[in-house]
């Protein structure tokens, strides 16, 4: 009997610690820096890009497949009440995006876990 209270013991202990190392993983702050990735699909699903009628009406290029692999720095972080977490993004050389826009929202959790956002 003690056997098995041993065993449920140390089971409950591994699973609390993997619990915690992926929640200490995704905390970002202002000042990180990553890098935009390729989308799943043909569209950036988390990454709040604009359509391309406004980049062309706010004369850029729109042009989604020049963004991959561009490093980007967080400005803002916010923490919304259903749990997710928004940031705000700009490019590190501090161009624009698609030569018309220079910050960004993105939803942070579904961003990396899609790899539309990846950690340098």
């Amino acid at each position: 009997m003690i056997k098995y209270v041993i065993v449920l013991l140390f089971s409950i202990n591994l699973l609390h610690a993997q619990a915690n190392a992926s929640q200490t993983n995704t905390k970002v702050k202002v000042g990180d820096v990553f890098e935009i990735g390729k989308p799943e699909t043909n569209k950036y699903k988390y990454i709040d890009f604009p359509k391309a009628n406004f980049i062309i009406k706010r004369g850029g290029i729109a042009n989604y497949k020049r963004v991959e692999g561009e490093k980007v720095v967080v400005t803002s972080v916010k923490e919304k009440k259903d749990g997710s977490t928004k940031i705000k993004i700009k490019r590190v050389d501090g161009n624009r995006f698609f030569g018309s826009h220079s910050i960004v929202a993105v939803d942070f959790f579904g961003a990396m876990e899609s790899g539309e956002l990846q950690t340098l």
